[in-house]
């Protein structure tokens, strides 16, 4: 009998996000229609401000959905003090399909709408898609390592690529986010790389450096720690409530001077002084998870 509640349960919540987010994008792409017709840089503007907020509707949506459907298992333990016309630069560890919604719900109108960095492979898939669009969440398209080793040339090609796309979140103020560990955290990946941390992958630095760069207004770092009780990552287990119990610990740094208004591609010593400053933090976030554990 359980488990036939916790079927039903998992088919609910699913019904319910994709109501909430057919409405949400639904309004999002016909407030959006004057763009394409009027592409004036004054009226783009003014309405991806009227997107920002129908993006922080549809993610409330989801935070009721989940406050009814879960209860209150979300634990969001912030001191942080927060300006919505500003600017910031958000990133977390990686433990499941799931934290997307756990983020977005966490900084639903405590920050500027959190806005992702995506994978130009997914744009076929009609949110991700409507989210580019509306959103001003750009695609990004890295080459892999070995790519870059055959032609180097590639590198330029993809800074050049997320400088662009980063110009697109000065529209309004927004936070521009990335999962530092550029993937999910599991047991085999992590027996791989061998990381000085107890629970968190190496972090990688390049996406947001490149991002600073891009965008020198941004004054703070946000970042989330993520710990969920269970081990039940999958999609259906954030459905159905195996993942319910779930704590978010928010923290903001001040990004030093020397780190602002650099070429991450050009200067080596900002590279290596970016890495040293986000693995600090790395090294506190740790601790944080370690201490705060179920």
């Amino acid at each position: 009998m359980k488990k036939f509640g916790k079927i039903l349960l998992g088919i609910l919540v699913l019904i319910l996000i994709l109501v909430d987010l057919t409405i949400g994008f639904s309004l999002l792409a016909i407030v959006n229609i004057p763009r394409f017709i009027f592409p004036f840089k004054s009226l783009k503007i003014y309405l991806s401000k009227i997107s920002n907020t129908l993006g922080e509707w549809t993610v409330y949506g989801v935070r009721l959905i989940m406050k009814y459907c879960h209860g209150d298992s979300l634990e969001v333990i912030c001191d942080e003090e927060f300006d919505m016309d500003e600017w910031y630069i958000g990133m977390s560890n990686h433990l499941s399909w799931a934290d997307i919604f756990v983020i977005l719900v966490s900084a639903n109108y405590r920050i500027p709408l959190t806005k992702f960095f995506m994978k130009r492979e997914l744009w076929w898939i009609p949110f991700i898609f409507l989210a580019n669009k509306t959103l001003n969440m750009p695609f990004v398209y890295r080459h892999s390592r070995k790519e870059i080793e055959k032609n180097p040339e590639l590198r330029n090609k993809d800074y050049e690529t997320t400088l662009h796309a980063c110009k697109r979140f000065l529209r309004s103020p927004s936070t521009i986010f990335s999962y530092a560990e550029g993937t999910r955290y599991t047991e085999e990946k992590y027996k791989l790389q061998k990381p000085i941390y107890k629970n968190l992958l190496n972090p990688k630095t390049g996406g947001m450096a490149t991002a600073l760069s891009a965008i020198p207004n941004i004054n703070y770092l946000v970042d989330f720690s993520i710990i969920y009780k269970t081990h039940k990552r999958d999609s259906w287990s954030f459905l159905n409530g195996d993942m319910k119990d779930t704590k978010v610990i928010i923290k903001k740094y001040k990004i030093p001077e020397n780190l602002k208004n650099k070429n991450y591609l050009e200067d080596k010593e900002y590279r290596v002084n970016f890495k040293n400053w986000i693995e600090k933090i790395w090294d506190e976030k740790d601790q944080i998870i370690t201490d705060l554990k179920f």
